[in-house]
Parts: C-alpha cells; structure tokens; sequence
C-alpha cells in the first residue's frame, strides 16, 4: 500500500468549478497545500476577466493541461486520477490508482453528466465537454443530416455554429431557446437561424480571443474519463463543417420530443432516402440521419457519493449544499453543476447549471473552506444577490439579469419592449412598478442600469414606457 499523502484542501474536479476553487485557495491559503484531482489530462480556467457590472462578469476560458497549470501555481499539486471513494470519517479520498490521500477540507467539483435520450446507442452522441465535441467533429466531416434534439444553450449554440449539413432541430417548447429568451426574442433570432451572409457579418464583428488545447491519444473516447464541461465559444477551436459545400438548411420541429430510434436499413424516411438511422418524433414525422446530437441538459454526477451514508441529495440527485456551500458531512463542501442550492435563496437568485454559476460557487467554496479552516465567520457573496449570466446567440451579446422570464412570478408581471431589427432587443420585467428582471440582446450598454434598478428596488412608476425611449438617457435619472 503506498504511503497516504497529507494536504490540507483537496479539490475534485477540473472544471471551472474545481479551478476558480484552487486559486481561491492558494489566494486565501498561500502558505497550504492543495491537491487537484481530475480525472481529465486538461483543466480550464477563466482568464480575461471583465467586470461589466456588481454582478455580472464576462471572461473567457481557457483550457491547459494538468502540468502546465501545476507549473504556474506552485502550492497546487494536480494529479490525474478518478476518486472512487471519499471516507467523510477518516477524511481520505481513494482513487482508481489505488492512491489515498487525506484532507482537512475537501471540495467536490465533479460537474455534470449529459443527460442522453438513449443509453448505449452509437448513433446518439452528448455534448458536453472537449472529448465529445472531438468525436462530433470527427462524426461530422461525412454527415449530410443531423437531428438535434434539446433546445438550451448547447442546442441553440450547435445549430447557428455547424455548417454544410441538414439540421433537423426537435424541442418540446413553442420556440427556440426557450431554456434562455421568450417567444420575441426567438423571434429576434430568426434571421440569424436562416443562416447566409448575416452570420458571416456576425461571425467577423465578434473575434474569439482564446487559447484552447486538444487531447492528445482520444481515440478510444467511449472508455475515456469525460472532462470538464465546456466554457463560452467552445466550437471556435473546432472544424465543424459537414459533408455539403452549400449553406446549411435548418429545419425545426417544434413541440415534439423523440418517441423512438430505429435502425432498419430497409426503411426510407419522409423525403424517401435511406439512411443509417431514423428518428420517430411525437408530431408524427420520422426523419433519417447520419447522427443524433442529444442536448437535453446535464444531471449532476454526483452517482459516485450515493453511497456516502450522511451525504444529502437534492431530487435532482445534486449534492445538497446550504449558503456557505457546505455539504451535509462535516468538512465536505461542493460547488458548481454537482451541487443543489437548498438554501432560502436572494428573491431575484435561482440556479442554473451555467459556467458562470460554477466560477462564483468554486470562489466562494474556497472563501468558505479557508473560513471553516481558520475559525472565522464569512458573509455569503454578493453573487448570490441577483442571477446575472452574459453569453452570445447567434453572434449577438445576451445578458439575462434577476427573473428574466418572470421565474416565480406566477405571470403576475408586465413586459417592457425594445425591438430595432437585427441590433437589438430589450425586455424589462415589471411587477407593481419595481423591475424584476431584464433581457439584453445586442449592444445595449443597459446591463449596469438594470442591475442597479433590480437590487435597490426602485418603484419606477412614475416613468412608464420612457424606461425605453431611445431618446432619453435613462441613466440619467439614477445618477
């Protein structure tokens, strides 16, 4: 048996989450010991870090493999390896090396996994991290239709983004995006959806900065351990061009959701080609295809901690953690998509499994566990005051600020509009003449304004529909 390793924190996972605890760590607790455990060659951690507003932060993520990152944080030890078991009692953590190392706080990072329409099927792929979006663009290269099932960020970021194949897009909702916009703003979309020339525009007047790695040896991606889930602009490092040399066509299918899979190479779909796989929707239309995409969103893979007696988990199989992001267990902590928020949360704060979500929760775990460590008491973050995520859609800036679509409103709330075709689109979400939340297309430069107007709670009655008027600046008022 090898000699058991001391470190005073340990960290499980090389995602954001895991990452942005690490160097809160090492900011907070330079003089201690940390171990990074991932079970990928490659962690990816945020750089470029702009604040836009209190709340509302844009960065970009960067991807570097496990040795290069040890190198640059030298009170951090990375160690490629999978935990498979965690004794809350004797505060040790064995990994599939046959490794055990013991903490004095330890973070559980671990993410989370694709939610698959079908298990076991080689024509369905997930998308959730670099490994499968290498074996999507291998896929891709010889496709001529693919169908696209899920209509989150994933979804709607694949179906702008491929080129040169059929898209047959499926979701259950009444409009694209639904996971992020409203029906207007789907809308606002369409022109970009169509595809041609205004994407060439878009594509050109938004310059991805980032540097991204590969694996190296992927070849087996099915055995592999899956990686860290992938950041903002994921598919600028990837050629994901199909087997046309034409424009893509998208075709979506909306209200419907997969009803079965076949593989019959007898059968002809509704355009009568055959093809290696067909796809049976509730509508009642089948399709054939090359390849299923299935991006219904993740459920948290916590399944390896199920057998920690003591270890509380959410419905959604999320390890419960209260305010201070701590676990049921003593000394256990958790952060990002593995985690459930089960506290009293702010009125315009709610959890989403979003990259942004998990760099806040990794930094406040490490103020956490350096609190916990030392004996001293920690406010929770300010972050948690107001739910605020920036990402692009089809080449245009999003901002989604407090209750954008009225979450837990009970639709008792009125909608500002400001639509100028292919620049913008602005919807403010009132309720008794106090903002509640706020959708930002475009170029608006609104974000900080909004934020202000939804924290302090203004009663903004006496404006009225001027909270939009392009000719006033509304900033103005609340100087």
């Amino acid at each position: 048996m090898q000699k058991m390793e001391n470190y005073t924190f340990i960290v499980v996972g090389g995602g954001i989450a895991g990452v942005s605890c690490v160097e809160g760590l090492e900011f907070l607790c330079p003089d201690k010991q940390v171990l990074l455990l991932t079970a990928s060659p490659l962690v990816k951690a945020t750089t470029n870090i702009i604040h836009l507003s209190k709340t509302l932060c844009q960065f970009d993520v960067k991807e570097l493999k496990a040795e290069a990152f040890a190198d640059t944080h030298p009170m951090v030890s990375v160690i490629q390896d999978t935990v498979t078991s965690i004794d809350s009692v004797e505060h040790t953590v064995s990994t599939s090396q046959g490794k055990c190392f013991k903490y004095e706080k330890l973070c559980i990072c671990t993410g989370g996994s694709p939610k698959l329409i079908g298990e076991e099927n080689p024509y369905i792929l997930g998308i959730r991290d670099t490994e499968s979006v290498e074996e999507f663009q291998n896929r891709i290269k010889e496709a001529r239709r693919i169908v696209v099932v899920g209509n989150g960020g994933i979804a709607t970021e694949l179906v702008h983004e491929v080129e040169g194949v059929e898209i047959i897009w499926s979701i259950k909702d009444k409009h694209i995006s639904a996971t992020f916009v409203d029906p207007g703003a789907a809308e606002f979309f369409q022109t970009k959806l169509m595809k041609g020339g205004d994407k060439e525009i878009a594509e050109k007047s938004s310059v991805v900065k980032r540097m991204q790695f590969t694996l190296e040896g992927s070849s087996n991606l099915k055995d592999a351990p899956r990686g860290a889930a992938l950041g903002p602009d994921w598919h600028s490092n990837f050629n994901i061009h199909g087997s046309y040399t034409s424009r893509t066509k998208v075709t979506v299918e909306y209200e419907t959701e997969v009803k079965d899979i076949t593989h019959r190479t007898d059968s002809t779909d509704v355009c009568g080609e055959s093809w290696p796989v067909y796809v049976q929707l509730t509508n009642g239309k089948t399709y054939g295809c090359d390849f299923i995409v299935s991006a219904t969103g993740v459920v948290p893979n916590s399944s390896l901690f199920e057998k920690n007696e003591g270890l509380a988990l959410a419905e959604d199989g999320g390890i419960k953690v209260n305010w201070k992001m701590e676990s049921s267990l003593p000394d256990i902590f958790a952060a990002g998509d593995v985690c459930t928020a089960s506290w009293d949360c702010a009125a315009h704060w709610f959890q989403m499994r979003l990259w942004t979500q998990a760099r806040q929760m990794g930094m406040y775990a490490a103020k956490s566990m350096a609190g916990s460590l030392a004996g001293e008491e920690v406010l929770q973050d300010f972050c948690f005051e107001l739910f605020s995520h920036v990402t692009r859609f089809f080449g245009y800036k999003v901002v989604l600020l407090g209750l954008f679509n009225g979450q837990t409103l009970n639709r008792q709330y009125e909608v500002l509009l400001r639509i100028t075709k292919d620049t913008e689109y602005i919807k403010l979400v009132m309720k008794d003449g106090k903002m509640q939340g706020a959708v930002l297309i475009g170029e608006t430069d609104l974000e900080e304004m909004c934020e202000n107007l939804i924290l302090n709670q203004l009663d903004l009655s006496a404006y009225g529909e001027d909270l939009l008027n392009p000719n006033i600046d509304i900033e103005d008022y609340f100087d």
